[in-house]
């Protein structure tokens, strides 16, 4: 190193150090506002979290057991609209948006709709559902698989049973939602993805229901190839 070089960075480091208190000193009212509207936003967001959408979540949690036990009770037009002063999932969606409860409610009654036959509103509530429940949230998929098998738009019914297959990883519903991919396979004639489907299941989920009688399933697939 040369006896210049020292000098010459210690000078560009100093000359760079002023440059950023200048900055600073020239714009220092400005930070400031900036600084207090990034504080003001975070209390505003705190205290609505905790004044506004905290005491709607204690409610609209307290008002979904009669319905959710309608729901169980398969009695899907009370679990959808309500009975004797006690709200239905569609009005708890209505009332209490931007809740846990609100977006659980998106299952329930999508799958409602399901059962009632009514597939396109099944559709629109189900993929409403953004839960962080893995079980539910692969439930939803498979259900709006589901749905679309029964308008017979199999390309999206293979869509949603991967999603489901993959969202759940786990040994009851995935091998449930693999058959179902299957079948949907072999009614596009795609017997060979039928197929791998199937034999998924024998080697992935060789315990599960579905793999009890899986061989068959091969078979016919295999016999289509």
């Amino acid at each position: 190193m040369s006896k210049t070089q020292a000098p010459t960075t210690v000078v560009t480091e100093n000359k760079k150090f002023g440059q950023t208190t200048n900055f600073v000193r020239e714009n220092q009212k400005s930070l400031i506002f900036i600084a207090s509207a990034i504080v003001a936003m975070i209390l505003v967001y705190v205290a609505y979290q905790r004044f506004y959408i905290g005491p709607r979540e204690i409610v609209a949690s307290n008002q979904m057991h009669v319905a959710q036990d309608f729901w169980t009770k398969k009695d899907w037009d009370k679990a959808i609209n309500g009975d004797a002063g006690y709200p239905g999932f569609e009005k708890i969606i209505s009332d209490y948006s931007n809740t846990k409860a609100a977006n659980l409610a998106y299952f329930y009654l999508g799958t409602a709709y399901l059962n009632k036959g009514e597939f396109r509103k099944a559709i629109d509530n189900l993929t409403d559902y953004r839960g962080d429940d893995s079980m539910i949230a692969a439930e939803a998929l498979g259900n709006t698989g589901d749905a679309y098998v029964e308008l017979k738009d199999y390309d999206k019914a293979e869509t949603y049973f991967k999603k489901a297959a993959d969202k759940a990883k786990n040994k009851f519903l995935s091998p449930m939602y693999l058959k179902k991919l299957g079948l949907v396979y072999e009614a596009t004639n795609d017997n060979k993805s039928a197929d791998e489907a199937y034999k998924k299941i024998k080697s992935d989920y060789p315990e599960s229901p579905q793999a009890q009688n899986i061989d068959e399933y091969i078979a016919r697939a295999e016999a289509k190839l």
